[in-house]
């Protein structure tokens, strides 16, 4: 293993070199990234997933960075020219664009102008105009390199301009330098195409927009490129060309007087305005872009693991609502277990009676199969569908709840092969409502049946790069699997797979030795199933569960690795069986055990709770029995809502309401904050602010500030703008101080009010 990698990762990520190369170690001798995380702790100092994956990702990355510099110095030794200062150039290049960037006016190019001319034989002309000769004739040294294909003074002089515009453009210090300066000083600018089509004015806010380069949200980015593609409008950067124009003048003529200056000026302009500046501001664009993608795949991955990790509703029969005007509405029935009891079809809102209709056969199913609970899909027809159940439980006075729930992907899933082998009676729709009904059930057991680009939890998702999203989603996927566990004897092969340790191959090979021998009575029997060896087992068998049988530990998180410690724990203070949450360790025999402090904590918490779900610290679903509508709002009033989804800009809070209310980011805190994740995730219980009402839209804006305390906050705000602006005019004429230095100061003079 590199040290200087190891060393630059562990600085990175603020560890210690240590746990770098324990590491790097576990992960090259095959072991997961959950298996690590989880039963490693003590070789790790307790890395969490994301910082083993980070040490994974980065090690790879460096490597390759290296093995890169190696090549490009290779490359250009190769034709003679590379020098200590080239080489230790390249050796301290932190990134691979950097690299590029210094290989590239040694690169192989294709046909170019410059590329022309030194095949003429002008490379010499060209360097002596980059000599800054203080005096002579151009005209009479140009007469040297006349030729058959150089016909006179001017096409010679004409070719060594073009190397040295190429040579502006290939000038990777003048390139980082300027490229430095446009991102700190540009202003990206919009502007509505001539001929443009947008019927629904969805781009309508940069038909004539511009924003600082430094400033603009990754959000306006990927709606700036989407509008871009769709040829709405076009994209530019404002900055001051004469700048840069003058800065590179310096760099070429060092302040220095020579008689080519004229010409070095006009091969400068060429090379900026031709090649070196169209450049960097595709990079920019680019860099901007990337940016925008790893923060919006970033939002999608934590989007997915917070829902995939929403607490299941144990133990009831749920009647999944799978809503539709014209087409109907599909009802399941499914019990406790996710097994589908019934199917059914009505269609209350073709036409007049059909709802009385409805509610009649409703009412049968919920009393004749003791439903509990109603999952009601989110989609068309939605909030009509909960009226009519809002009205059903309260004219009958049932004792039974509803809840909205995501149908996104449920028709995906239901097309699916599995989805048909398992219910190949039923049409799509009435699989749509079997899995609605499950969603609520059991909602990390059905979702991950679906691809998670299906979920619709993300922004962009269409624009984002494939591979980069489906990893980072897949990431997440096995973060949160892991996390929960699978019981062996009903885990699904979409569930089995993402197991440390297994794949689809071996996951099927579980299903096949269940089917054929009946449940897992012993984690032992794993080793029975095909293609799962000694090495899988390890990885996989602290993660599956089996409930009821022979050995009491396979019902919890705890490793048969650590099976006879467990046992030792238990003996030493008496302990006669697992789940008493008042039991007393005797710390005083467990102590001579000399078991590290990791497992020994993670063996007594699985001694006291062995059932204990991941996901039972977060909230659940919120389960309701009447209906909320838009005329029963006002400003300020206080509500209760689900966190649907979060993007760059804010959240949409589910309250009840046909559509969901938007947070804004400005509405989230009374302080300055970079993400809305930094105070929501997708599937939070929330306690939100009526802020505006649009009727004309039926769209409700809230604040999770109270309306009173939003108004002290902008109120606050304003007058420590004010001031500061005050106090920079009456003190610092000439430079006006940074706004940390103004708080200081205005903290100083007027108190903690400001």
């Amino acid at each position: 293993m590199n040290q200087e990698i190891n060393n630059k990762i562990a600085k990175e990520l603020k560890v210690s070199l240590k746990q770098v190369e324990t590491t790097l170690a576990m992960l090259q001798d095959g072991n997961t990234v959950p298996f690590i995380a989880r039963y490693r702790k003590e070789a790790t100092g307790n890395l969490d997933e994301e910082q083993i994956l980070y040490i994974e990702k980065q090690y790879k990355y460096q490597l390759n960075l290296e093995e890169r510099k190696q090549a490009v110095i290779a490359l250009i030794e190769q034709q003679g020219k590379l020098t200590d200062e080239i080489k230790n150039s390249i050796l301290a290049c932190e990134k691979l664009s950097a690299v590029e960037d210094l290989y590239k006016p040694y690169k192989q190019k294709k046909k170019t102008r410059a590329a022309e001319a030194i095949r003429k034989g002008l490379q010499p002309l060209s360097d002596y105009l980059l000599s800054l000769p203080a005096e002579g004739n151009l005209n009479e040294v140009a007469k040297a390199y006349i030729n058959e294909e150089v016909k006179d003074e001017a096409q010679a002089i004409q070719g060594a301009l073009d190397i040295i515009a190429e040579n502006v453009s290939d000038n990777a210090k003048l390139r980082w330098k300027l490229k430095d300066y446009i991102n700190a000083t540009s202003a990206i600018v919009t502007k509505l195409k001539k001929d443009a089509v947008d019927e629904k004015k969805v781009y309508e806010m940069y038909y004539d927009y511009s924003e600082k380069t430094s400033n603009i949200a990754n959000h306006r980015v990927m709606a700036i490129d989407r509008a871009e593609k769709e040829k709405v409008i076009t994209v530019s950067f404002s900055y001051d060309h004469g700048h840069v124009f003058d800065e590179t003048v310096n760099t070429y003529l060092q302040a220095k007087k020579t008689y080519v200056e004229n010409e070095l000026r006009q091969a400068i302009s060429d090379g900026l305005e031709r090649l070196l500046l169209p450049s960097i501001e595709n990079e920019i664009r680019s860099d901007l872009s990337d940016k925008a993608h790893d923060a919006s795949i970033e939002v999608f991955s934590l989007n997915l693991e917070k829902l995939l990790s929403q607490p299941p509703l144990l133990g009831r029969t749920v009647l999944g609502f799978d809503p539709g005007f014209y087409n109907g509405c599909k009802l399941a029935i499914v019990d406790a277990t996710g097994k589908m009891i019934t199917v059914e079809k009505v269609y209350p809102f073709r036409k007049d009676g059909e709802i009385e209709k409805t509610k009649t056969k409703l009412l049968d199913m919920i009393n004749k199969y003791h439903v509990e609970t109603i999952a009601i899909g989110n989609g068309t027809a939605s909030r009509e569908s909960e009226k009519l159940c809002s009205e059903l439980i309260k004219d009958n006075n049932l004792d039974v709840t509803y809840c909205l729930v995501s149908e996104a992907g449920a028709s995906v899933w239901s097309a699916q092969d599995d989805a048909r082998a398992e219910f190949p009676d039923l049409q799509v729709e009435e699989r749509s409502a079997v899995s609605i009904a499950r969603r609520l059930l059991d909602p990390l057991a059905e979702l991950i049946k679906i691809d998670p680009k299906s979920i619709g939890v993300g922004q962009y998702q269409h624009d984002l790069p494939e591979k980069q999203l489906s990893e980072r989603l897949d990431e997440a996927t096995m973060k949160v699997v892991n996390r929960v566990g699978a019981d062996l004897n009903t885990a699904s092969v979409e569930l089995l797979k993402n197991i440390s340790g297994l794949n689809a191959g071996i996951a099927k090979e579980i299903i096949n030795y269940r089917n054929e021998n009946g449940k897992f009575t012993n984690r032992t029997q794993l080793l029975k199933v095909k293609k799962l060896g000694e090495k899988a087992f390890t990885q996989c068998a602290g993660f599956l569960r089996i409930i009821d049988g022979d050995e009491p530990l396979d019902a919890t998180s705890i490793h048969p690795e650590s099976y006879d410690l467990a046992k030792q724990i238990m003996k030493a203070s008496n302990i006669q069986k697992l789940g008493d949450n008042d039991v007393s360790f005797n710390e005083e025999e467990i102590a001579k055990l000399n078991i590290d402090e990791y497992t020994l904590n993670d063996i007594k918490e699985n001694i006291k709770a062995p059932l204990r779900d991941y996901r039972d610290q977060f909230e659940g679903a919120i389960l309701k029995s009447n209906i909320l509508e838009l005329k029963d709002l006002k400003v300020g009033d206080e509500l209760s809502g689900t966190v649907r989804n979060v993007v760059d800009f804010g959240a949409f809070i589910d309250i009840g309401l046909h559509e969901d209310g938007l947070v804004h980011i400005s509405r989230m805190s009374t302080k300055r904050i970079n993400t809305p994740l930094d105070v929501v995730n997708v599937n939070d219980i929330v306690k939100v602010y009526v802020y505006e009402i649009d009727e004309a839209k039926s769209r409700v804006q809230l604040s999770l500030l109270p309306l009173d305390v939003l108004a002290k906050r902008d109120v606050d705000q304003k007058a420590f703008k004010s001031r500061k602006k005050a106090y920079n005019k009456e003190y610092h004429k000439e430079k006006p101080i940074s706004e940390e230095d103004a708080m200081k100061r205005l903290l100083e003079r007027f108190g903690s009010k400001y």
